[in-house]
C-alpha cells in the first residue's frame, strides 16, 4: 500500500467528507482535498494544477477550493479560484492555514484538515453565502494520486 493511501483510513476520509458537507451547508464555495505522495514543483502551482485537472475552475461563481497535500513531504498548499480572490482579502486563507498546520505539525492530518475545512467554509460564507436552489457542483470525495 502507498503512502498515499495509508495517510488516512476510510473511517478518517469519510470524517473528512462529512467535514466538507457540513462547510458546504452554508456558502455556495465547493472544497475538495487531493493527497498525493510527492511534487518536485511549487506546491502552490502544483494546487494550481491538480485544481484544474479535477475540474475545480468550472463553477458558477468561481468559488472552488482546493487543499493539496503532498503526503510525503508532509506539505499542504490551498489554492481558491478567481471568484474568491476577487472579493477577499490577500491573507484570506491564513487562519485556515494556520489551524491545518499546527495540527500537521503534531501528526494530526485527519484533525487538521477537518478543522481546516470548517474553517475554510465559516470564511467562505461570508463572500459566497448559500441561496435556495445551489447545488453541490462538484464531488466532495478525497482525490488521489
Amino acid at each position: 500500500m502507498s503512502r498515499v493511501e495509508e495517510f488516512l483510513t476510510a473511517k478518517e476520509e469519510q470524517e473528512i467528507v462529512q467535514a466538507i458537507l457540513d462547510a458546504e451547508k452554508n456558502t455556495s464555495g465547493e472544497i475538495r482535498v487531493h493527497l498525493e505522495a510527492h511534487t518536485k514543483k511549487e506546491l502552490l502551482e502544483r494546487a494550481k494544477e491538480v485544481f484544474h485537472f479535477l475540474k475545480m475552475d468550472n463553477t458558477k461563481e468561481e468559488n472552488g477550493v482546493l487543499i493539496y497535500v503532498a503526503v510525503n513531504d508532509k506539505k499542504f498548499s490551498i489554492y481558491g479560484d478567481r471568484g474568491i480572490d476577487k472579493v477577499v482579502p490577500e491573507n484570506f486563507w491564513n487562519s485556515t492555514r494556520d489551524t491545518i498546520e499546527s495540527h500537521f505539525k503534531n501528526g494530526r492530518f485527519k484533525q487538521g484538515l477537518i478543522e481546516g475545512i470548517l474553517n475554510a467554509g465559516k470564511e467562505l460564507e461570508t463572500h459566497f453565502p448559500w441561496h435556495h436552489g445551489d447545488i453541490n457542483e462538484l464531488s466532495n470525495e478525497i482525490s488521489k494520486n
